[in-house]
């Protein structure tokens, strides 16, 4: 079976906009089109794609299965369409990176607005996948370089390390607590605290910390973001326990972090694939991320 590479184009345009119509508008078709090299596709698959309901189009289980492949090639498609156009035109290029929510909030922009300073007419893309699908797109070099947290045992992806940052507390200035320079599980026995989402490796290190001194922890309220355990400790809910590093952007007035005992530290590092040397762009934004990483005083 040879699928054909237009109707690949129309299936990821309509599951993008939503409909075929939107699909077609972006391809310069009609919508007429666009729904017959969507039927074309799913004759050749041999299974549909969208259920129709009403003129509207749903995607079926598979169609969702199918479609991150299908944006990871013609992601890689994107790349040489990019490098033809700034061969061209004599332009500087195009950096697609990949990072987690966290960096990209947080720290990336602060990093970003010093490299894109050096190269103003540099075309950057930031995406945001899940852990191995952002490790996946910078070894076959469908992004060109990315930032990943620590530990990553791939010997398809070369990582260098720049940041290693305590774990810390955060709560009100005014808490009685905040008296201690560190605060461990004894000192934390029955307070409320505010926990970053189960199943995380920190969480299971925080975990392991309290359960080792025998502390069990008063679990108040359970988030996904450093963002928002940082908004619940200001508000009073409880104590958050979270990375030093993020912490620090959600820092304001009247909350203050204090380092967690014992010792877990946050590793992030920078990857490109270990297949082939990262380009002269990824080169530089590793020496930007450095530069930055240097400057930052990762202790409260």
């Amino acid at each position: 079976m040879k699928l054909n590479l237009r109707s690949l184009e129309a299936f990821r345009e309509t599951m993008l906009s939503g409909s075929a119509t939107a699909a077609a508008a972006r391809m310069g078709l009609s919508q007429p089109a666009v729904s017959r090299l969507i039927a074309q596709l799913e004759q050749d698959a041999g299974f549909d794609l969208f259920y129709r309901e009403k003129g509207r189009l749903a995607p079926t289980p598979e169609a969702l299965i199918i479609y991150e492949e299908i944006d990871l090639a013609f992601g890689g498609l994107e790349r040489v369409d990019n490098l033809v156009r700034d061969l061209a035109s004599f332009n500087t290029g195009a950096l697609k990176i990949v990072a987690p929510p966290s960096l990209s909030e947080g720290v990336l922009p602060n990093i970003l607005s010093r490299f894109m300073a050096r190269f103003p007419n540099v075309r950057v893309s930031i995406d945001s996948r899940s852990t191995e699908t952002a490790r996946t797109m910078v070894a076959n070099r469908t992004a060109d370089c990315g930032f990943v947290k620590l530990p990553m045992d791939r010997t398809d992806i070369s990582t260098v390390l720049l940041s290693s940052s305590e774990t810390v507390c955060v709560l009100p200035e005014t808490h009685p607590l905040a008296a201690h320079a560190e605060l461990s599980p004894q000192l934390l026995r029955g307070e409320p605290l505010v926990l970053l989402g189960y199943g995380t490796r920190t969480r299971r290190q925080i975990d392991d910390a309290f359960r080792e001194c025998g502390v069990r922890p008063e679990v108040k309220l359970e988030t996904h973001t450093v963002g928002s355990a940082c908004a619940f400790a200001a508000a009073g809910l409880g104590v958050a326990i979270v990375n030093a590093l993020l912490a620090t952007n959600y820092r304001k007035p009247g909350i203050t972090m204090r380092v967690f005992r014992p010792q877990i530290l946050h590793d992030y590092a920078f990857m490109a694939s270990a297949l082939a040397p990262p380009g002269r762009l990824a080169n530089a934004l590793l020496e930007q991320a450095r530069e930055y990483f240097s400057d930052v005083d990762q202790l409260p």
